[in-house]
């Protein structure tokens, strides 16, 4: 099919847009071949003649339906137009940030937290192939980790992009999804330090740029090992090419790492106090950006984040407190201030703050640093040369040496992390994560930018090769000819950048040169690759850069700084300062050590397809180029032994704006990341592809009914796509699938859009007309129902007359008035019926809800009281058992207490007698060493003495020198006056000067003596100290073990911890004293020493001076020549003043040397002394602590001596009030006595009138042969049943009744009330006796102490009531109370008892169920029972209850 033929009516293309970068239009008319104008019709409504060429054809558009599509290769045109519009529709509109394109995944940044990363997502995604779900980046983690566990082969996920597209967050999601789906069975954790390993990277590897608040500025290779189950067991990280510049340097509205911030933001916490460090903004390595805080970031929560993941790793507090010392002396370093001296030397103060704190910190000398920091050691074959720096160059070798020290910082942390992550098993398998930085170009690019974009042309040609090698796996899988495609090879690219005689190489070879510059290095790139290579130029109006070809685009490098990047040095003195530094880290930094091989080097089998240039001198430094080569040749050996997954993250805008789709930003990007050249290489080839059924179901439409009709699909795809396309070059057949080439699907769904377009008027004709002939219809069927109303109507009216209408109405009539009365009568019948039915149903059943009601009453009345009654005598021996065992329980609880307090008191006593002697010895102690205090004072009185009177002899000898100077210079005056007169007297004049000057070395040697003597005397004065300060401190330390066995023996109690706390403190006071003593004879030792090095100094100086005026005095020649040679030969025997001068000053050396010597022996002797005090003192700190602990138990045992001897002085009060209720009882007894005897005559009277009526009526016969005891209740009990008897009888007997049943109940009451006195008062007595009882004993058994006491309970009832002699009694009372008698005044005078509302609590307790049986059942009560309806069944239920 001709290309032509594509570009028809209606169908779309796109045109070039300065703003858009691609338009869509739609062409207005069909194009033919020839012509120069395309006729285009824009979205907007407008016309335009698009110029063409018949060879650029403007690109033609999708069909809608593959619009959106998740994957870019699928599109039937693969162009930029169509992979922007795509990419445009599922991001700005869709809101879907991830799309595939082949092999890549490409990631859009949304800046914008979307909920499509939690753990429900991951599990989503969990299992399931690569093409079945929507493009996500958990997708690609399975993908990779399903092929490990599969195939059991190494796979890398290889993140990259340009600053702020995302890849960090993507690189962590990856490592999440494999942390959260192989999580290990062991409580190792290993998932959470994989992921806690990020925050810290992050801390110290991140900065904030223009680009991106969190910007990795560093490469990361993340391998995350993996055990034969497929479960994380480990990790390892490499890094590459960390940005040191920004230690150093921030450009504007950035800032610098991390982790400076949040240690800035923590500087006033206690713990951070002493790093001394400020607000960011006080110093100059955080302030240059600008701005110092990042808007919605917290830094101190994130120092607090960093914190924990340094802990979650294992990394102790001191490895921490280490991190953050050498990370506060970097800040330090940069705020020391260099000095301008002249204009070749500048100066650092040795009393810059900062300076004192950096090399604090770091435990440095401050002089070395201030000295070296500003002057560089050049070392020749013959000599070394100290030569001073300028000021920009001082400030370059402090920045350089802070840009060392946290690139070894940096390096350190990372090697930790891996330690904590490192595994003891074998791995079997790994996943590397790669976050690394993409493509980069910007207005100034340097050394960083270069060394990023040779990686990323490295990743390129892997990347395509790798592609290649999918597509071949692919066309050998579908048996389709391979044939070769032409694509962009950036092999040359990488040649002219590693080769030999390459860039790289030519930068090593100029830093070899002392004198190389940056100038230098780029002639030499101009003479061997100007005009030679294509891919270098050199830019036409510059001589300082040069221009590269890459395969993104062309990038312009300036030379400024290349070689001290490249470099990368610190002069040598600067690292041996650090290299000697106090502080163990910042020394192992620096320290000569080999390097280490790489741990990924094992598990790597594939060799290098360059080898590596090694460096033939020895004495050659590894530059920083050098070193990214080859940890960039091992990263592509292992990214080779491995099968590779890519995630192109993409920057939507640079406002970082949520879902803003900037066009011309990601046309640039996807130019550079390879996404665009994957579908140029997809395009050539066979980029659409199909499966037959798919193909089948899509293009049915299209097929014959005879293409139809054969059953193998298959044949009849291919059938009909040779009847599509004639030209067989345009698709092949594979096994599964059909290929194509660009564009024909496309035209297959034009075909399609037509068959659709024919098939839709075809469909709507047929509708249309159906739709009419049902309209028509419709209409026509109205029109015959509205005839044939109208023609009956008029026929009706015809045909009905008045006579017939009267008629019909008094038939209706007739038939109203006969039905109405038919149904009257059968409603009146029904209703009749129905109430007399509900009136007999309605008093049967409500007769027998009374019957019920009323026995059910009665029932729960005599239940409720036999219930009560039961639950009432359960409770109380329940009551009674459990207050027995109590008692028992704490009787014998307290007894034993007791035992084991006598035996603490028997050995508490013991040990106070003990102790007691051993205070007399301690004392003893204390007075001798008091004696020895004062024989130290005298001492020390004695030496103040001495050194008075040395003072006194010095002034005086000073004195007399300075009168002999006076005389030497008179004599001096007057030997120029008589020098030409009188030769003679010189020679007088000179043998007194020799004289003279043979008594002065004398006199200097006696004095030299002297002060040898006095000296050695203070130094045996000063050993005997120390001697005796040895001996107490043995004395003391045998004291101390002495402790130490009686603590161990027994812990001796408060008086005797006091007394050795008391001696001991003392003995610390007497310690602080001799030490205060020895620091001041130190002190007077150094001011002897500085005294005698002052004399010694003046000696020499005098003697100096007397020489140089006799030497200019005189003219030596003239001496000479009147000398005779005797005389000089007797001046050289006797007076060699000069040898003997320089004999004094060897002495004085060999003594100087010697009185040093001993001076440290003294200091080293002190310090050990010092520490023994130390430790005495915390020995003396850990016995008070004992003491403390010990007043602490005596304290308590003091209260609850006091408490037990107030507790003894209650016991007489106690014997008070039991006397006292005692006679209490006795009066109570008397009175009750005197009441039963008042009562035994009146019931006797009464008595004699009740036998007649016995006699009669035989009625008493059972209730007499009830037995009971003597007393008053007996005699109740026969008063009611005489007062029941006499209610037969005639009024006349009525008031005999009343009384005798008013004086019975008040009998009854009184005897109760008494009774219930004596209970209680019968209770007081005994808890009172049981008190003083047990207070007597424990009084008896512990005179001492007690540590607790338990509190004594009160005792309840401990008696049994006896209660079957008064069950007749309450028998007859309760019946009493709960049928009284009601009379009823229509039956005359027979009463009828009711049973009322009952009380529950004012029943009394039941007695015996016997008794109950045989009263209710054979009493006098049963006729009233009889009487008020209550039935026998009632009262055997309620006596076989009981």
């Amino acid at each position: 099919m001709a290309v032509a033929e594509l570009y028809a009516q209606y169908n779309r293309v796109w045109i070039p847009d300065p703003e858009e970068v691609w338009k869509s239009a739609e062409i207005a008319k069909d194009y033919r071949a020839g012509d120069r104008v395309l006729r285009l019709l824009l979205e907007d409504g407008t016309e335009l003649d698009y110029p063409v060429d018949p060879g650029s054809l403007p690109p033609l558009r999708n069909p809608d339906i593959l619009v959106g599509e998740n994957d870019l290769t699928a599109l039937s045109y693969l162009h930029e137009p169509a992979v922007l519009h795509n990419l445009r529709i599922r991001f700005a509109e869709s809101k879907l940030i991830y799309t595939y394109s082949g092999i890549i995944l490409v990631a859009m940044n949304p800046y914008k937290q979307l909920p499509i990363y939690g753990d429900a997502i991951i599990h989503a995604y969990s299992g399931q192939n690569m093409g079945d779900m929507d493009p996500h980046i958990f997708a690609v983690a399975e993908e990779a980790y399903k092929q490990m566990a599969r195939n059991n082969r190494n796979q890398s996920i290889i993140v990259s992009g340009e600053s702020g597209a995302g890849k960090t967050v993507s690189a962590r999601y990856a490592m999440r999804y494999f942390a959260t789906v192989s999580k290990s069975s062991s409580n190792a954790h290993v998932e959470d330090k994989v992921l806690a390993s990020n925050p810290i990277t992050e801390a110290v590897g991140n900065a904030k740029t223009t680009r991106n608040d969190n910007s990795s500025r560093f490469g990361k290779y993340t391998e995350i090992s993996f055990d034969e189950r497929s479960q994380i067991i480990g990790a390892n990280m490499r890094t590459y090419l960390l940005e040191k510049s920004r230690v150093v340097f921030q450009a504007e509205n950035e800032r610098n790492y991390h982790i400076f911030y949040q240690l800035c933001a923590c500087a006033q916490q206690p713990e951070f106090e002493h790093l001394k460090l400020r607000s960011a903004e006080e110093f100059n390595y955080t302030r240059m950006g600008g701005n110092t805080v990042i808007e919605g970031v917290d830094d101190r929560a994130d120092m607090v984040e960093t914190q924990k993941t340094f802990t979650l790793l294992g990394f102790k507090e001191d490895f921490q407190m280490d991190v953050f010392k050498i990370l506060a002396a970097i800040l330090h370093l940069g705020n020391v201030q260099v000095t301008t001296v002249s204009n070749e030397r500048s100066s650092v103060s040795e009393d810059d703050s900062h300076l004192k704190v950096f090399c604090e910190l770091l435990g440095l000398e401050t002089g070395k640093v201030a000295q070296w920091l500003c002057n560089r050691k050049i070392v020749t074959a013959s000599e070394t040369v100290v030569k001073p720096m300028t000021r920009p160059q001082a400030i370059n070798a402090r920045d350089a040496l802070a840009k060392k020290i946290y690139a070894h910082l940096f390096d350190f942390i990372v090697e930790r992390i891996n330690q904590a992550l490192h595994f003891s098993g074998k791995q079997h398998t790994f996943i590397g994560v790669l976050d690394i930085y993409g493509f980069e170009t910007f207005d100034v690019n340097s050394f960083e930018q270069f060394c990023i974009n040779y990686a990323n042309e490295k990743l390129q040609q892997q990347f395509n090769l790798h592609v290649f090698k999918l597509e071949q796996e692919e066309y050998m899988k579908e048996d389709i000819p391979w044939t070769l495609i032409d694509f962009y090879d950036n092999q040359p690219v990488i040649d002219l950048i590693e080769a030999k005689m390459g860039i790289l190489e030519l930068l090593d070879e100029e830093c070899l040169l002392p004198h190389g510059t940056d100038e230098n290095w780029l002639q030499k790139l101009y003479n061997n690759f100007v005009n030679k290579n294509s891919l270098f130029e050199k830019p036409r109006m510059s001589n300082t850069s040069f221009i590269i070809q890459h395969f993104a685009d062309k990038v312009e490098y300036q030379c400024e700084g290349f070689l001290e990047k490249n470099r990368d040095t610190v002069y040598d003195m600067l690292v041996e300062i650090l290299r000697a530094s106090k502080f163990h880290l910042c020394a192992t930094f620096f320290q000569e050590t080999p390097v280490a091989s790489s741990p990924f080097g094992a598990m790597i089998t594939v060799k290098s397809a360059k080898q590596v240039i090694k460096p033939n001198s020895k004495h050659f430094r590894t530059t920083v180029g050098s070193k990214f080569r080859s940890s960039l040749s091992l990263l592509m050996e292992t990214l080779n032994a491995t099968t590779p997954h890519y995630v192109r993250c993409i920057k939507p805008n640079d406002c970082k704006l949520p879902f803003e789709f900037d066009s011309k930003r990601i046309v640039q990007q996807l130019r550079a990341c390879g996404v665009l050249e994957t579908i140029r290489i997809s395009a050539q080839s066979y980029p659409s592809r199909w499966t037959y059924l798919e193909f089948y179901s899509r293009y049915g439409i299209l097929m014959t009914q005879q293409e139809l009709s054969l059953g193998d699909k298959k044949e009849v795809c291919k059938i009909a796509l040779h009847r599509f396309i004639q030209d067989s070059n345009q698709y092949q057949f594979g096994r599964t699938k059909i290929f194509f080439r660009a564009g024909q699907v496309a035209y297959l769904e034009k075909l399609r859009l037509d068959k659709l377009r024919q098939s839709c008027i075809v469909i709507q004709k047929h509708v249309r007309g159906w739709l009419q002939r049902r309209k028509f219809l419709r209409e026509r069927q109205a029109a015959l129902t509205i005839q044939q109303y109208f023609r009956g109507q008029q026929t009706v009216r015809k045909a009905i007359t008045a006579t017939a209408l009267k008629e019909a109405w008094a038939a209706i009539i007739l038939q109203k008035h006969c039905r109405g009365y038919l149904v009257r009568n059968l409603y009146q019948l029904i209703r009749v019926a129905t109430i007399t039915i509900q009136a007999y149903t309605r008093g049967f059943l409500a007769r027998r809800q009374y019957r019920k009601l009323l026995q059910e009453h009665k029932a729960v009345i005599l239940q409720k009281y036999a219930r009560a009654w039961l639950a009432r005598r359960r409770f109380q021996n329940i009551r009674r058992f459990v207050l027995n065992i109590q008692l028992t329980y704490r009787v014998q609880r307290l007894q034993k207490k007791l035992e084991d307090q006598s035996r603490e008191n028997h050995g508490l006593v013991e040990k106070l007698t003990s102790l007691a002697a051993l205070r007399a010895g301690d004392l003893e102690k204390i007075q001798k060493l008091e004696a020895e205090l004062e024989r130290a004072a005298t001492h020390r009185h004695s030496y103040e003495e001495k050194g008075r009177r040395y003072r006194d002899t010095v002034e005086e000898r000073l004195s007399k020198l300075q009168k002999h100077n006076a005389e030497l210079e008179l004599q001096k005056e007057q030997a120029e006056l008589t020098l030409q007169e009188k030769t003679e007297e010189l020679k007088e004049q000179m043998d007194k000067l020799t004289r003279q000057l043979f008594d002065d070395v004398q006199k200097e040697e006696q004095q030299r003596l002297l002060l040898e003597k006095s000296f050695e005397l203070k130094t045996q004065a000063y050993e005997k100290q120390i001697a005796s300060l040895r001996e107490e401190i043995k004395a003391l330390k045998d004291e101390r073990t002495q402790l130490h066995h009686q603590l161990e023996e027994g812990r001796l109690t408060s008086d005797s911890l006091k007394g050795e706390v008391a001696r001991l403190t003392k003995q610390a006071k007497t310690i602080s004293e001799f030490e205060k003593e020895i620091e001041l004879l130190q002190a007077q030792k150094i001011d002897v020493e500085k005294h005698v090095q002052s004399q010694k100094r003046e000696m020499r100086d005098r003697m100096s001076e007397v020489t140089k005026q006799l030497l200019e005095s005189y003219d030596i020649e003239d001496v000479r020549s009147r000398l005779s040679v005797e005389d000089l030969e007797h001046l050289n025997e006797d007076g060699e003043l000069w040898f003997a001068y320089e004999g004094l000053k060897k002495a004085t050396r060999v003594l100087e040397s010697h009185f040093q010597t001993q001076k440290d022996c003294y200091e080293k002797e002190i310090e050990g002394l010092n520490f023994k005090v130390v430790h005495l003192s915390q020995e003396i700190n850990h016995l008070q602590k004992l003491f403390r602990e010990e007043t602490g138990i005596n304290e308590s045992i003091r209260h609850e001596v006091t408490r037990l001897t107030s507790e003894n002085m209650m016991i007489p009060d106690f014997k008070q009030q039991i006397s006292e209720l005692e006679r209490q009882k006795q009066d109570l007894e008397s009175r009750l006595k005197e009441q039963t005897e008042k009562m035994e005559g009146k019931p006797e009277e009464s008595f004699s009138h009740l036998n007649r009526a016995r006699d009669e009526e035989g009625v008493w016969d059972k209730a007499v042969e009830i037995k009971g005891n003597e007393g008053p209740t007996d005699k109740i009990q026969e008063l009611q049943e005489a007062s029941e008897f006499l209610e037969k009888q005639p009024e006349a007997e009525e008031e005999a009744k009343r009384t005798l049943q008013q004086e019975a109940s008040q009998l009854s009451l009184e005897t109760r009330d008494l009774e219930e006195e004596l209970d209680m008062k019968d209770r007081v007595i005994k808890k009172l006796q049981d008190q003083v009882k047990t207070l007597t004993k424990t009084i008896e058994k512990a005179p001492l102490c007690q540590d607790e006491i338990v509190s004594e309970y009160p005792v309840s009832h401990f008696e049994d009531v006896e209660r079957n002699r008064e069950d007749r009694h309450y028998i007859l009372t309760s019946a009493e109370w709960h049928l009284q008698p009601v009379p009823r005044r229509p039956e005359g005078r027979t009463t009828t008892f009711l049973p009322l509302a009952l009380e529950p609590m004012s029943m009394p307790a039941f007695p015996s169920c016997h008794v109950l049986h045989t009263f209710l059942l054979h009493g006098p009560l049963c006729p009233i029972f009889a009487r008020t309806g209550c039935a026998y069944s009632h009262l055997s239920f309620l006596c076989s209850f009981f």
